[in-house]
């Protein structure tokens, strides 16, 4: 899996086309993230205790991995990742601008 936790992702298919966000959270096993103030869904809440009121939460959702893309920091493009071995240290790089990642 090339997108991390932390890394800025642009989203290419689905109702939040175009945004971007910060990647929250990453389930490997699932291929799925989850996007800061993306695909984000209206829950509704019953009340729990006698006298309180039921309300309505916004609760965001994982999406799949092949909707997002990375964003280089440096050319702020969204681009594929790359791997390259600078030593012994393995290091991503953009496959545009050919920078860290």
């Amino acid at each position: 899996m090339k997108i991390k936790k932390g890394d800025q992702v642009q989203i290419t298919a689905g109702k939040d086309r175009g945004k971007t966000g910060t990647v929250l959270k990453v389930l490997k096993d699932a291929n799925r993230i989850l996007v800061e103030g993306v695909n984000v869904y209206k829950k509704r809440m019953k009340p729990r205790r006698q006298n309180q009121q039921g309300e309505t939460v916004s609760v965001p959702r994982t999406l799949h991995i092949s909707n997002a893309m990375f964003v280089c920091k440096n050319c702020k493009k969204p681009s594929r990742v790359a791997y390259r071995f600078e030593g012994d240290k393995k290091i991503r790089i953009c496959r545009k601008c050919q920078a860290a990642a």
